[in-house]
């Protein structure tokens, strides 16, 4: 199947599961109730992909993404365009939205330290309110912390279902690696090592990440669409309680390894990917010293600086993301089959983005758009969809989830909700300053505040950044250079420091 058949699929079978009416009255009949004499709480699912540029879906104007049921959803929400994650990669962003904190208040400072269960998250917000929680998919816990989740399947249990077939897994990730999920829990492989090491089938990569290919697991055993159906299970078996539920549905695509099922890499060809304008264009003179060597050098794929796998490296990440797509799909459709829909809070998020070549530059860690900014969309059943302008972060979450569920916040936060937001997209007022933090502690440390048009980045131990995102949205020219705008930089990083002074500064 080709993208353009695949494209007319999707529309004629979204266009049915609009038309079937009856079946949705019947579902309806037989909906469950949540309430026992008091007002109905609505339920709570939130949909999160690992690694999602924000820019890369059709509704955000992306002509290769292939992302229908993602559109669909955020054309009935309201949709965050300028919404950024606290810490750009995969633990500590995680810790960071459950939690409520930034990384500088929690032990999660990168892929390898856990945090603290003394940290309350959403699922024990919502267990003290009397909610089911459940976490299915990946979330980066590091240990084996339940952090409040009364349910819980993650990626052993995957394994536990692949069986024999594990090994093909193995061979795609190349490597110990939790983020990816081998292992889960970090410690697991801490003595002996590897078990894989010497076991994997050599693919000729040149560093230890895969430019892409087509993944030789099938469909059906891939982990989204393993976490699409445990998804679905929970649903069916648990909607019919008298209580509501909140439910964490986790993806792993489109993170690496960038190896999508058959059917959705067929779907891309690389000769056809359009190599981003910046790559290869940025004045690395203005730039960290880290950010020079990453552009001229990805050290996990080395094969990058070349253009033809610069390509192909684009066209299994589209193929990634068109498969979580459909699995996102899966669980939305048997929202509304069970007549769920009506009763439940829908947010769509990532935990980061991805640079996918912007300015020469791959996977995560920056504070590029590319990299720090999420795709946000949020759908409240009696909700207006919108689009709503005004920046947010992912910290914020937890608050903003408690405020429109109408229950109590528990434990310290670090954000503040914007439910108003949600309710009323065009508000004139600010959600405030946006910061994030990444490598707190090591040589790579530094810190972000978006504030209006401007972005500063203070490196601990090297040039800072700013840039207009208004006139530069692409993140070409650091005015932190250009003594013009000397009062803007000292102006942002007494902010920055205002929220957090560097222990390293």
């Amino acid at each position: 199947m080709n993208r353009r058949t695949f494209i007319s699929a999707a529309t004629a079978a979204l266009g049915g599961i609009a038309a079937g009416a009856d079946q949705q009255s019947i579902a309806e009949k037989h909906a469950p109730s949540f309430s026992t004499g008091a007002p109905e709480r609505p339920n709570v699912l939130l949909l999160m992909s690992d690694q999602h540029k924000r820019s890369c879906m059709g509704v955000a104007g992306d002509r290769v993404a292939v992302t229908p049921h993602l559109d669909k959803f955020a054309g009935e929400s309201v949709r965050f365009t300028q919404a950024y994650c606290s810490n750009p990669v995969c633990a500590p962003s995680r810790a960071s939205i459950l939690t409520g904190l930034y990384s500088h208040n929690l032990e999660s400072a990168d892929n390898a330290m856990p945090y603290s269960s003394r940290h309350k998250t959403m699922a024990d917000q919502f267990n003290q309110a009397g909610y089911l929680t459940a976490l299915i998919g990946k979330m980066h816990f590091v240990d084996a912390q339940t952090h409040g989740f009364s349910y819980k399947i993650e990626f052993n249990e995957w394994w536990q279902y692949l069986g024999p077939k594990t090994h093909l897994y193995a061979d795609e990730l190349g490597r110990p690696n939790s983020g990816a999920g081998m292992p889960q829990i970090d410690s697991l492989w801490a003595e002996e090592g590897d078990p894989w090491q010497g076991h994997r089938k050599p693919d000729g990569r040149l560093g230890s990440v895969a430019v892409g290919r087509p993944s030789e697991i099938n469909e059906a055993d891939h982990f989204d669409n393993f976490v699409a159906r445990e998804s679905i299970r929970f649903l069916e078996n648990y909607s019919s309680h008298n209580e509501p539920f909140f439910l964490i549905s986790a993806f792993l695509k489109p993170h690496d390894p960038f190896m999508p099922a058959k059917r959705f890499a067929d779907m891309f060809n690389a000769d056809q990917m359009q190599i981003s304008p910046t790559w290869g264009k940025a004045d690395v003179t203005q730039r960290p010293v880290e950010v020079r060597e990453a552009a001229e050098v990805c050290r996990w794929t080395p094969e990058l600086k070349h253009a033809d796998q610069v390509r192909q490296r684009m066209a299994s990440y589209y193929g990634c993301l068109a498969q979580m797509d459909d699995c996102v799909g899966q669980v939305l459709h048997a929202l509304q089959r069970l007549g769920l829909d009506r009763n439940t809070i829908v947010v769509y998020t990532s935990d980061h983005g991805e640079m996918l070549g912007d300015l020469g530059l791959w996977n995560k860690f920056q504070f590029y758009e590319g990299s720090c900014g999420v795709p946000l969309a949020v759908r409240i059943p009696s909700n207006a969809p919108d689009l709503c302008e005004v920046p947010v972060s992912m910290v914020s979450l937890k608050a903003t989830l408690a405020d429109l569920c109408s229950i109590p916040t528990v434990g310290v936060t670090d954000g503040k909700s914007f439910a108003g937001l949600v309710r009323q997209p065009h508000a004139t007022h600010e959600h405030g300053p946006i910061f994030a933090e990444y490598g707190l502690g090591s040589p790579s440390a530094k810190y972000m505040i978006r504030d209006g048009d401007y972005k500063y980045t203070h490196w601990v131990h090297d040039v800072a950044e700013l840039y207009n995102l208004r006139t530069d949205p692409q993140e070409m020219h650091n005015l932190a250079f250009d003594n013009e705008y000397r009062h803007v930089a000292e102006k942002l990083r007494t902010q920055l420091f205002a929220w957090h002074t560097p222990h390293e500064a």
